[in-house]
């Protein structure tokens, strides 16, 4: 799926930010069970090939990230019914307007499940490169599994 922009009416002299919102489904061959089990585990980083480590803050995994520097992402949702992860970069090397990410899992059957990416993202400058990391990281989920 080709990402999708969103406009919104900004401050009260009406001018109008834009808010790129990412989209990326995907079907993996394991169960949805196992999957969550790797995405649910907010401290592993296996799966992200710019991360090294993380550290947990609270409610917060703080890590570095190569071409972004020092982050700092809220884990805003940790659902193990629905098995969905909700998360905000708060402090990142260039400030963010806004930053959603949202990671859904679904089953397929036994064997198979989707992972459905959304992540929603304010300046839309950093959309490219955000888009780059879902993907780097959505083949480093199918090399873990």
């Amino acid at each position: 799926m080709s990402p999708s922009t969103f406009l919104l009416r900004g401050d009260k002299n009406d001018n109008i930010n834009t808010m790129k919102t990412l989209k990326e489904i995907t079907t993996f061959n394991c169960s949805a069970d196992h999957l969550w089990s790797i995405l649910s585990d907010v401290s592993r980083c296996d799966w992200v090939p710019t991360i090294d480590k993380i550290h947990l803050e609270g409610d917060c995994r703080v890590f570095e990230m190569e071409g972004m520097g020092s982050v700092k992402e809220q884990i805003l949702l940790l659902d193990n019914a629905s098995m969905k992860l909700q998360y905000s970069a708060i402090e990142t090397r260039t400030p963010l307007d806004h930053h959603l990410a949202t990671m859904q899992i679904s089953k397929i059957d036994e064997d198979s499940c989707q992972l459905e990416w959304t992540t929603e993202i304010e300046p839309e400058i950093f959309a490219s490169a955000i888009h780059q990391g879902m993907l780097i990281s959505i083949d480093g989920i199918k090399s873990v599994i």
